[in-house]
């Protein structure tokens, strides 16, 4: 009988996964290890394991053939060399976030395109000053082009939303060939810097990978209009936060909406929190219902195509790590 080995730390919610896979798949053997001791007895014989696995304790995985990733897009370390090397194949746990995450990018495109970015200041100082004009402070949607740089999931179903506010939504991805619903082009990555351009909000889903570090900078940030948005729910790594300030400084762009940040906590001296048309929440983007649910339908799902020999759910691409 094949094991399956929770790797610490434990949790109350890890644990009663543990349970649930037991009963649920009794082919397998779960087993609950409390401390790295009880993983290192253990590890050795072990064919699945679900959670964090150090250097020290991947030497002696010499049978684990399938690691569950404990999120959709783990911290960086987590894919280290010997990992990579290591013939393991991985899984996560994407595809659980897409509709709060979707709902988040559009309350940030909303509030963009309805000038909360302005008006939530003024009421702060109880200062009652309306935009001159009908049409000042607005954007009007369905004149409005979204790109969105990273169409999986989460992308696609920004798109969708976007799309039924009657945005043009264009798309670019390093893996995804064929465009979703909603979304009018996709190219590949390397399109980026020709589309940039066209944007009225710039919106990145991508997680952190080799490829991404750092890859919003100022050339691309000076590439936007000056008029666009720029909006980042992916990884915090993937922007870089002091040419992202010196891109509103500088009005090079009109605004941003992060939720995600090169340093988390963000320091409460950064100059993004007092920057105007700025909009911050503390990566509270994929907060919402039901998502331990969805945790275990994954580890179920894949628990049981283990055992019957059939193609794991949501596969890494671990030299990517996504």
């Amino acid at each position: 009988m094949p094991t399956l080995l929770m790797l610490p730390p434990q949790t109350a919610t890890t644990r009663a996964w543990a349970a649930r896979v037991a009963t649920a798949v009794p082919s397998l053997d779960v087993v609950v290890a409390e401390d790295v001791a009880h993983a290192q007895r253990v590890l050795p014989e072990a064919e699945a394991a679900f959670g964090t696995i150090p250097p020290e304790l991947l030497r002696t995985a010499k049978r684990l053939r399938w690691l569950q990733a404990p999120q959709a897009a783990p911290p960086a370390g987590y894919y280290y060399p010997e990992l990579i090397a290591h013939p393991v194949v991985i899984t996560n746990f994407r595809e659980i976030y897409n509709d709060h995450i979707g709902a988040h990018i559009m309350a940030f495109v909303l509030a963009f395109a309805r000038g909360l970015h302005l008006y939530l200041p003024r009421q702060l100082r109880r200062e009652w000053r309306p935009e001159p004009g009908e049409a000042n402070g607005v954007i009007h949607l369905p004149e409005a082009t979204a790109l969105i740089v990273g169409v999986g999931g989460i992308g696609a179903e920004t798109a969708r939303l976007a799309a039924a506010f009657g945005m043009q939504v264009i798309g670019v991805d390093a893996r995804r060939k064929d465009a979703p619903p909603g979304v009018l082009k996709l190219d590949g990555a390397d399109a980026l810097d020709s589309l940039l351009p066209h944007a009225d909000f710039v919106i990145l889903t991508v997680p952190h990978t080799p490829e991404t570090e750092g890859f919003m900078h100022r050339e691309r940030f000076q590439r936007m209009k000056r008029s666009a948005f720029f909006i980042n729910i992916g990884r915090g790594r993937t922007t870089r936060l002091d040419d992202l300030v010196a891109a509103l400084r500088a009005g090079e762009i009109a605004g941003a909406a992060l939720d995600v940040y090169e340093q988390e906590p963000l320091p409460a001296d950064h100059p993004l929190w007092t920057l105007p048309n700025v909009l911050l929440t503390p990566h509270t983007a994929g907060h919402g219902p039901y998502l331990d649910e969805r945790r275990l339908d994954v580890l179920l799902d894949n628990a049981r195509r283990f055992v019957s020999s059939q193609p794991l759910r949501n596969v890494v691409d671990k030299t990517r790590w996504f």
